[in-house]
């Protein structure tokens, strides 16, 4: 049985989908958040209309901190050690492009204390390098704690394959944002803020303050709407 609608109240500039709901952050505006359901698996690469925005190969129109970021096996690769422990969260940008009405389809696998996370239609920190302010799809390894969630835990936590590769994939268009996980729509946002939301922004990947931890991202495709 899926949880019913939900309606709710949260910052309509930094959402995101962790492991067992949607997290808020920041001032009251309203935000409407709608029942999970299911969905079709991510598509083949094959499917029109997506474009490749990392060749397996190298960070060419990514923007990101050396220390943090690499590319390994085809993978991009975040990862902080116990030399290079984080003092504020840092992100690798795409640069190829504005995120706008957009789907996204990606694959992730992140270490047990790992806290990640996929911004869109975000903006730059002014006078912060490679910082992030925006929507995010939170991605988090199984040994994080959870304060708070919307929709029957064990349910959510069931789709995640831990230590494992996930299929993300985001569809947004005008101001709502349908996040899925392995196939399960995780939440419908419905972003009703006129004044506070944003239509359009860059993308980026996160590495999160707190204890080592490392993120892998494969096979990211973006197709405008």
């Amino acid at each position: 049985m899926l949880p019913s609608p939900a309606r709710t109240i949260g910052r309509s500039i930094s959402l995101g989908i962790a492991t067992l709901g949607l997290t808020f952050f920041g001032s009251l505006c309203p935000v409407r958040i709608l029942a999970e359901n299911i969905y079709p698996e991510i598509p083949g690469t094959d499917e029109p209309g997506f474009l490749k925005i990392f060749d397996g190969m190298t960070l060419k129109d990514w923007d990101g901190d050396p220390r943090y970021w690499r590319v390994e096996n085809g993978c991009i690769v975040g990862e902080v050690t116990p030399q290079t422990l984080l003092k504020q969260n840092t992100f690798i940008i795409w640069r190829g492009g504005v995120t706008r009405d957009f789907e996204i389809k990606v694959e992730y696998r992140i270490s047990a204390q790992g806290n990640s996370g996929i911004n869109y239609r975000s903006t730059d920190v002014e006078g912060t390098s490679y910082a992030m302010r925006g929507y995010q799809f939170d991605l988090d390894g199984e040994d994080r704690n959870i304060i708070g969630s919307l929709g029957e835990e064990n349910e959510l936590k069931a789709v995640i394959r831990n230590g494992d590769w996930n299929q993300c994939r985001l569809i947004v268009r005008g101001n709502t944002m349908v996040h899925i996980l392995n196939g399960r729509v995780m939440c419908t946002i419905v972003d009703d803020d006129d004044k506070n939301r944003r239509l359009d922004g860059l993308l980026g990947v996160q590495v999160h303050v707190g204890p080592p931890m490392k993120v892998e991202f494969r096979n990211f495709y973006v197709r405008p709407l």
